[in-house]
């Protein structure tokens, strides 16, 4: 078996100083999403969604982005779950985007806020018929009793709507993270890697180097 402490990879591809990102980090990281699109990485979108809890306990998994513009970023899921709770104990939420075929990642922290009703209608209509039945058969992240209960509950879902498109839960819909924190990561050889942070102060982004 390999040990992972004799796992080594030097990053040598790109580099980031203050002087060549943007002064707006919403426009740095479009820049970034769309070298990311552009170099067909397998879901640039997945980003590690990390909550705590209002005593502390900290949870992270992988979620989807599915909108971001100058007002946050935009993932959908089941209120009821266990981030969900979390959200709502403390609406405070850090997300990271890991692009190794770039050799990059972004970190990016702010509170949370659930999109509107409208947004998360859009969203869940939009979804293949599959998801959205799915979102009404999972309790999600509560304990059940075995694979087959799941899918009995996927089939009495397919039931119950028939012919008519599947509604959205009211326990299912959309969150924002709206940021006051940016840091941007560019792998650098001897893992003296680039850092470049942007913080929010008094109406204005402050942009700064971290040490690696």
């Amino acid at each position: 078996m390999d040990a992972p402490a004799s796992m080594r990879k030097d990053y040598h591809k790109r580099q980031l100083s203050e002087d060549s990102v943007t002064a707006d980090p919403f426009q740095q990281f479009t820049i970034w999403w769309q070298e990311a699109v552009s170099a067909k990485i397998e879901e640039p979108n997945a980003m590690t969604l990390a909550t705590a809890s209002i005593d502390g306990l900290p949870a992270a998994r992988t979620v989807l982005l599915k909108a971001f513009d100058v007002n946050g970023f935009v993932f959908f899921t089941n209120y009821d779950s266990n981030k969900g709770k979390q959200m709502q104990e403390n609406p405070q939420a850090c997300l990271l985007f890991f692009w190794k075929e770039l050799e990059r990642q972004v970190r990016i922290t702010g509170i949370v806020i659930k999109t509107s009703t409208k947004e998360s209608d859009e969203y869940f209509c939009s979804r293949p018929e599959g998801s959205r039945i799915g979102a009404w058969a999972s309790p999600q992240s509560h304990v059940i009793e075995n694979r087959q209960w799941l899918d009995d509950n996927e089939q009495a879902f397919r039931n119950k709507f028939g012919n008519e498109p599947p509604s959205r839960p009211e326990n299912w819909g959309g969150y924002r993270v709206i940021p006051s924190v940016f840091e941007f990561w560019q792998g650098r050889s001897n893992r003296l890697h680039d850092r470049i942070q942007y913080s929010y102060n008094v109406n204005a982004w402050i942009i700064e180097r971290l040490a690696p």
